[in-house]
């Protein structure tokens, strides 16, 4: 099993910016994809974007598309989700899981298997 911690959320005004970072423990040895999530009071859990193994393959959530960025250190064991240009409706729970599966699946919840505690960022108008 793979244990995830989520850091760097926080309290910023609109059009600012963040970067969470997803660090990664207990590795079966198997690298996998890691994806981002939020879930806003009240709403359910949406995907925000994913990246590959390797880090050469990313989808985002149109939503968010041309303001954040997935990258992922391997070396770090860490996956990262700058986001930048945010608005108050980002404002939610980020939590970060791995997935073994395909990459069509990425955006669906059902296809992740370890999942963090979660961090919460707040968008301020």
């Amino acid at each position: 099993q793979v244990q995830l911690v989520e850091s760097g959320g926080g309290l910023v005004q609109a059009g600012g910016s963040l970067r969470l970072s997803c660090v990664t423990s207990g590795s079966t040895g198997t690298t996998s994809a890691v994806g981002w999530f939020r879930q806003a009071p009240g709403k359910e859990r949406r995907f925000v974007a994913a990246i590959s193994e390797s880090g050469g393959f990313r989808i985002y959530a149109d939503s968010v598309k041309g303001r954040f960025t997935i990258s992922r250190d391997n070396i770090k064991n860490t996956v990262y989700l700058q986001m930048n240009n945010l608005k108050p409706e980002d404002t939610a729970v980020y939590y970060c899981a791995t997935t073994y599966s395909s990459s069509p699946s990425w955006s669906r919840g059902s296809a992740y298997r370890d999942w963090g505690q979660g961090t919460q960022v707040t968008v301020s108008s």
